[in-house]
């Protein structure tokens, strides 16, 4: 995965689009040593997209399940870990 300053991003912007797009590319964009963003292939947003309704589906389906809550604790002791 390539990093980039965001001036030099800036400056190159179009490559880097062009990168993603046809060598499926990841460029990190930095500022001030910070990771801020990112330009991804659209495959990998769209895949991170689909990712992210399932896990919501599957949320809204595990509240949805009769029971009682259990909290993380009591879990963790019915399952032996520490």
């Amino acid at each position: 995965m390539k990093r980039l300053n965001l001036s030099k991003a800036q400056d190159d912007f179009p490559k880097i689009v062009s990168r993603a797009a046809s060598e499926k590319e990841r460029t990190v964009v930095s500022r001030g040593g910070k990771d801020v963003a990112a330009v991804v292939p659209i495959e990998d947003l769209q895949f991170l997209e689909r990712i992210d309704r399932q896990d919501v589906q599957d949320a809204r389906a595990a509240l949805a399940e009769p029971g009682e809550d259990v909290s993380l604790e009591d879990m963790k002791q019915e399952l032996g870990l520490p």
